[in-house]
């Protein structure tokens, strides 16, 4: 896995739950992190044992939701004011 730099134990932490997260797309954490969607993928496997990886790809595969592209345009998902714009 080539990663451009070190990612802080917090960097690191959040973005295991950002890989979790439903609504959050590959694309903004390859924004926010500079980390590609196959390089993400790797470095999700080293953070997690097998059976917790499989589980997480098994999720991943085929969501709507983790892919930019792939998300429905009709704009009605409530967005807060006060929320970062990482989108």
């Amino acid at each position: 896995m080539k990663q451009q730099r070190e990612y802080t134990q917090q960097e690191i932490d959040r973005m295991v739950q950002m890989g979790w997260e439903d609504r959050t797309p590959f694309e903004a954490i390859e924004r926010q992190f500079g980390i590609s969607h196959n390089d993400f993928i790797k470095f999700m496997r080293s953070q997690m044992t097998a059976s917790s990886f499989r589980m997480w790809r098994k999720r991943m595969n085929g969501r709507q939701t983790k892919h930019q592209i792939s998300r429905p345009t009709d704009g009605t998902r409530f967005r807060c004011s006060r929320q970062r714009d990482v989108y």
